[in-house]
């Protein structure tokens, strides 16, 4: 296959360098990225939990007039959830919201020092995506260009985002196209299916080896749910069809950690009333109308069915299994509690089975769906699906597809399995359930995100604070130094009180953490001989709030004793800068050596310490434009032994643009008779930041906003401002802002005029 040129695999390449810097304090936060890999990512570390979306579930519950239901939405807000990458702009940030980068700085900021942070993403823009659905099709069409594009301008994007250092200690779980590969399977009479076939093989197996070479991603390949594929020859097809594109990547089975099922779908967890193993008048349940023959009547019997099927096709027997419970709990005052007591079998299913739907078949915003067993870590009592975690792909609130027509540029039509209206072969003749007044996939459903909360199961109850915890501890007292050697010291101080709980501290050396401890008391080690440093102690809980440091004290180390490493790496060389901007340079430099190792290099500007990092490039930002600045680096050890600076390099940034300079790019790439759906994108081209940013516009004659995205709209007339909204206020020198609007005309969709930032004129592009 075509693939762009092989990236080194950073799990091997940090380890070497750990190996190289040993277990000092200042190498604690180096040597955490140097984690090899797990079986299951999920044991040990905290999860993502994406403030966008809690921000929608926070105006959801402020949107219903039952207290005791928004109760239960605020009690879910701190749910993680999967990251998607639903179209190539995702990447940047559209519409939906913010882009990668965003999450992945967040997820950054979330992580608590020496926990590791799992962070959910969905890869999801195939060519010819959904080939038999129409609700989530794709931009990218089933032909080569279009696989060029999904590998260069998708793939190779994310690939190149989550590759970066500051990444490096996240563990990123990966869902892989989800509805990809079943239908590959069960639609494979289905001309687009047919069509899209070798384009979903091929670029599955691109996607798991270029994120397999990232070294710290976890790929889950989707395999749909138990309604779909649970049938032995479904089942069989699907475990050869996965186990192909498997072993057709470079890496083989070391390119997925396991498979994820029932994706974005409502299949129960468990039925616990119904087993495919009981019969009534010499009937098995499986040959009811609504299991039509189907051994597999939940997940669990699905995973433990695909792992005994992908174990047969060469999997290893560690393969784990994920399963999205994010809207199978079916609770509610229709949820069943007993058996039926009926010896008919349709009227024995009817009455026991929790599944509510019309048809195992009908998967679009299902009515009567709720909530289903939160976010769980290695849950115990399911030893035959060998599952790694109960995770929510599908953030609860997001559409699976409109149920009519709306017009958009993200290639999505109306299928009528999300039509209440429909009934069909699909659903057995059935209507679909399907929830009447829905967006399309992806957008907010208020409907339904308040019916998956009151019918969640388990229910909601008091399982967590209703309102956020935004109270910092208080500052810890008391810090005294103790024992000292050449190398390190001991400390303790008074324990910190907080309204909930305290859960550690962290420990400042410099003014950076430098470790953290659980207790009142920790021993600090890895430092320099004969060093002074200034050690406060900071204490945090269990929602991240951080007290202000203590007060500081000085501690001096011993001097050396005879024979420990007291010689300074070499002097770094070839110090250079390069891509100068007005407010930002790079800076390279040649590595240097020593006789235990490099732990790391100093960045010195002015003669001052800027950052201190583990490779040799650095970024300068925030500079003033037009401004000469004097660079140097210097290079030490584990021992805390620091070379020479290196030959200084000046440099002087580029002169400011004129100030509040901006460009705007419009499009209008879906317009129809009466209608059009814009893009407009904002681009600061000054040599400051913009806070707080506002655009305005002026519309054409005859054209009306019935809505917009990702920025608050006001009209007077023809005129037009777009305001900020709270995650992307700040617009950064060089940085870009997107927003969109639908809006009518009468008869042509001509561009609008007059745009402004602040109210300084825009060049239109």
């Amino acid at each position: 296959m075509s693939r762009s040129p092989q990236r080194l695999r950073k799990g091997a390449s940090v380890v070497a360098t750990a190996a190289l810097i040993g277990a000092g304090a200042f190498a604690t936060q180096s040597a955490a990225a140097a984690e090899p890999r797990v079986d299951n990512p999920f044991v040990g570390a905290t999860q993502y939990v994406n403030p966008f979306w809690s921000e929608a579930v926070v105006d959801a519950a402020a949107e219903v007039d039952d207290s005791a239901l928004a109760s239960d939405m605020l009690a879910v807000s701190t749910q993680p959830t999967s990251v998607w990458m639903d179209r190539i702009s995702a990447i940047a940030g559209n519409a939906d919201g913010p882009g990668l980068k965003f999450h992945l700085d967040e997820a950054l900021a979330q992580k608590e020092p020496g926990v590791p942070m799992v962070f959910n993403l969905v890869v999801y823009d195939l060519p010819g995506r959904d080939c038999f659905a129409l609700a989530s099709n794709g931009e990218l069409p089933a032909t080569p260009a279009g696989m060029e594009r999904y590998k260069t301008e998708y793939v190779d994007e994310i690939v190149d985002l989550l590759d970066q250092p500051e990444y490096e200690d996240l563990r990123i779980v990966a869902t892989i196209e989800p509805d990809s590969l079943p239908n590959m399977v069960t639609n494979s009479n289905h001309q687009p299916c047919q069509v899209a076939a070798p384009y979903y093989r091929e670029g599955i197996a691109y996607t798991l080896d270029a994120l397999h070479d990232v070294g710290n991603v976890y790929s889950y390949l989707d395999a749909a749910h138990a309604g779909w594929l649970g049938w032995d020859n479904n089942a069989q097809g699907s475990a050869q069809e996965f186990a192909e594109v498997v072993e057709s990547t470079d890496a083989g089975w070391d390119s997925i950690a396991g498979f994820v099922t029932n994706t974005a779908n409502s299949t129960p967890l468990d039925e616990p009333f119904i087993t495919s193993d009981v019969s009534l008048g010499n009937l098995p349940i499986r040959s009811a109308d609504f299991y039509e023959w189907n051994p597999d009547f939940d997940e669990l019997d699905w995973t433990a069915h695909l792992y005994d099927l992908m174990v047969a096709q060469g999997a290893p027997a560690d393969i784990g299994m994920l399963i999205d419970t994010s809207r199978n709990g079916w609770g509610g005052p229709d949820r069943p509690t007993v058996a039926s007591s009926s010896t008919d079998i349709s009227t024995y299913v009817e009455e026991s089975r929790v599944d509510r739907r019309t048809h195992r078949g009908a998967w679009c915003n299902p009515a009567g769906a709720g909530l289903g067993e939160r976010p769980t870590v290695a849950p115990e009592g399911y030893d035959e699906s060998h599952l790694d975690a109960f995770v929510w792909v599908k953030p609860p609130g997001e559409s699976d597809g409109s149920s009519e027509e709306i017009p958009n540029d993200e290639g999505k039509s109306l299928d009528r399995m999300c039509d209440p209206t429909y009934s069909g072969p699909q659903v057995g003749g059935n209507l679909t359930g399907a929830l009447p007044g829905a967006p399309l996939s992806g957008k907010w459903f208020q409907a339904q995100f308040e019916m998956l909360v009151a019918n969640a199961y388990p229910a909601i109850g008091d399982e967590g604070p209703v309102d956020p915890d935004t109270e910092a501890p208080t500052a810890p007292t008391g810090l005294t130094a103790g024992a000292t050697t050449a190398t390190s010291v001991a400390l303790s101080w008074d324990a910190s009180s907080d309204d909930t709980a305290v859960t550690g501290y962290e420990v400042l050396v410099d003014g950076t953490v430098a470790a953290t401890s659980s207790s009142t008391s920790t021993t600090l080690t890895g430092l320099s001989a004969d060093t002074s440093y200034e050690v406060a102690v900071r204490a945090r809980d269990a929602a991240g709030n951080r007290s202000s440091a203590s007060t500081a004290v000085t501690v001096t180390t011993d001097e050396a004793a005879s024979g420990t490493d007291t010689t300074a790496p070499t002097v770094p060389g070839g110090l250079g800068a390069s891509d100068v901007t007005a407010s930002a340079a790079t800076l390279s430099w040649s590595a240097s050596s020593d006789d235990t190792g490099v732990a790391g290099y100093e960045v010195l500007r002015d003669g001052a310490v800027v950052a201190t990092v583990t490779t040799t490039s650095y970024t300068d930002t925030g500079l003033s434009a037009d401004t000469a600045y004097s660079y140097a680096v210097r290079a030490s050890d584990a021992a805390g032994n620091t070379s020479a600076a290196s030959a200084a390099v000046s440099v002087t940034t580029d002169a400011a643009p004129p100030a509040g300079a901006c460009t705007v790019s419009y499009a209008a790439p879906n317009a129809w008779n009466d209608g059009l759906t814009a893009n407009v994108t904002v681009t600061n081209t000054s040599g400051s930041a913009v806070s707080g940013w506002e655009v305005g516009f002026t519309l054409p004659a005859g054209q009306t906003i019935s809505n917009g995205w990702s920025g608050q709209f006001t009209t007077s007339g023809s005129d037009v401002t777009v305001g900020a909204m709270p995650w992307n206020g700040t617009l950064p020198a060089g940085g870009s802002v997107s927003f969109g609007y639908n809006a009518s005309h009468g008869g042509s969709p001509t561009a609008p005029t007059g745009w402004t930032l602040n109210g300084n004129e825009c060049t239109t592009l």
